[in-house]
């Protein structure tokens, strides 16, 4: 991945190259774009079907990091590009399969294109700022059943193929949103006539390693200036099926744990950065005051609605001179002038509270106040509780993955916990509870009531971060 791939690559399986029944397509005739990440990415025609239509070409306009941009300021990458290069990542993947195990796996053309497609349409179904408008805005303005952007991605393929009449076996377009859908459905997608090795590679349900992960944790840690070390392609090249399971080879187990362990990274510096939580606070109140008005939440179902919504609806919500959208304005206006929900403290939930941790609520924090001079209000306070794992929650990823000694062994195997005990956390997964205040003179009131909260809650506080009002007071 771009500058990511600086060590020498594993020698590539001792296996005779096949020949017979390649789909591999002459280059030259295909058109290609230059990704900065991949190189050279080269289209064919049935994925220009669905690239050259405004649905698709909405993904420029979606940030693949929403806000992150306004802390990170090189993280202006898109889900457009993204999608690119997870299409490439599919089609390599695909191909090496082929080549190594195609007569024994018996890949055909119905399955490249289909993992191709997966790969380039995965997320054409996110909305808005992308999880934000997935897990944080909707859940308050629609509570009830769980909505997803990959239910969403399905619904969307289906409105592009009959809204542009794109010419597709239709068993294609079933097996390419049974696929996209496959991360958080993998169990429903079994079946006994299917190869279901081929549900791991762009959204893996079974032990999180896909090529959606491959593109994204190279791209941010290059748009946002951080050092990558995790080499994706080692395990691209090196990976083989076994009993319809993508494995890797015993020795890469450095490489894979690389993986969970960058991923992890990126979320504790970068997705979950204190300021860019605030940030996103901040806007998912202006989305929920603007939503009466602009009824974003009523068209989720509907894809012929929904493909117009996207990042610039902050820009409408700042233009517009609609009464109904001043407090929502007034909210963007503070983010321009950088006058943010200001940080107060967080708190680490200790491991052994994880099992039994419900989140923390502005009510838990108002009803935790004793100072009598200020009364607080839920409506002053704001709450981020950010879970950062290395992506099985609190279980060990590695324990879920099937590795192989050698290429002339058709025997799998995971990793024991006694050859990696030197990588291992203490904990897999971290809970951390981030309060902010919206208002800048009850910054002091809001952080007394989080430490009551801690001290009732495990008879302990957090470590106190300065604020303004806690060194004026130290003086």
């Amino acid at each position: 991945m771009g500058e990511c791939d600086n060590g020498e690559l594993s020698p590539s399986p001792p296996r005779q190259i096949l020949g017979h029944g390649s789909t591999k397509r002459d280059r030259r005739f295909m058109k290609h774009v230059y990704d900065n990440v991949h190189g050279n990415i080269y289209l064919d025609s049935m994925c220009l079907k669905f690239i050259d239509t405004e649905q698709f070409q909405r993904l420029r306009d979606m940030k693949q990091l929403g806000l992150t941009y306004l802390v990170y300021p090189g993280a202006v990458h898109t889900r457009f590009e993204h999608s690119l290069g997870v299409y490439w990542l599919a089609n390599e993947a695909i191909e090496c399969l082929q080549t190594y195990q195609g007569s024994e796996l018996d890949i055909d053309r119905f399955d490249i294109q289909t993992v191709k497609l997966a790969g380039l349409l995965h997320d054409v179904g996110h909305g808005p700022f992308s999880h934000l408008f997935e897990k944080q805005f909707l859940p308050r303005v629609l509570p009830g059943p769980k909505w997803s952007h990959e239910h969403m991605s399905g619904r969307m393929v289906d409105y592009m193929v009959d809204e542009h009449h794109i010419d597709i076996d239709p068993d294609i377009v079933r097996r390419v949103k049974e696929m996209i859908i496959a991360s958080c459905k993998v169990s429903s997608q079994k079946k006994a006539n299917e190869k279901q090795f081929l549900f791991d590679i762009v959204a893996n349900g079974r032990n999180g390693i896909d090529v959606d992960k491959f593109d994204y944790i190279g791209r941010d840690t290059r748009a946002c200036g951080l050092g990558c070390n995790f080499q994706f392609r080692r395990l691209l090249e090196s990976m083989r099926v076994i009993d319809d399971e993508i494995c890797y080879p015993s020795k890469e187990y450095l490489t894979v744990h690389k993986l969970f362990a960058t991923r992890a990274d990126l979320h504790r510096t970068v997705y979950t950065h204190a300021k860019v939580k605030a940030i996103e606070l901040m806007l998912v109140d202006a989305l929920i005051k603007a939503n009466c008005f602009l009824e974003m939440s009523s068209c989720i179902y509907d894809p012929a609605e929904y493909w117009k919504l996207d990042d610039t609806i902050i820009k409408t919500i700042e233009t517009a001179q609609n009464p109904e959208l001043k407090e929502s304005r007034d909210l963007i206006l503070r983010i321009r002038r950088r006058q943010l929900y200001q940080f107060c403290n967080e708190f680490a939930v200790p491991k052994e509270k994880l099992e039994h941790f419900k989140d923390i609520t502005p009510q838990d924090i108002v009803c935790s106040q004793r100072n009598a001079g200020i009364t607080l209000r839920e409506e002053d306070v704001a709450v981020s509780n950010v879970t950062i794992d290395l992506t099985c929650g609190i279980e060990n990823p590695l324990q879920s993955i099937s590795f192989f000694k050698d290429y002339e062994s058709d025997a799998k195997f995971s990793v024991s916990d006694d050859r990696i005990s030197h990588l291992l956390p203490t904990s897999y997964q971290d809970r951390i509870v981030r309060v902010y205040s919206k208002k800048p003179e009850l910054v002091e009131a809001v952080s007394e009531a989080f430490e009551n909260l801690q001290l009732k809650m495990y008879g302990t506080k957090a470590q106190v971060h300065d604020t303004p009002e806690k060194k004026k007071r130290r003086r």
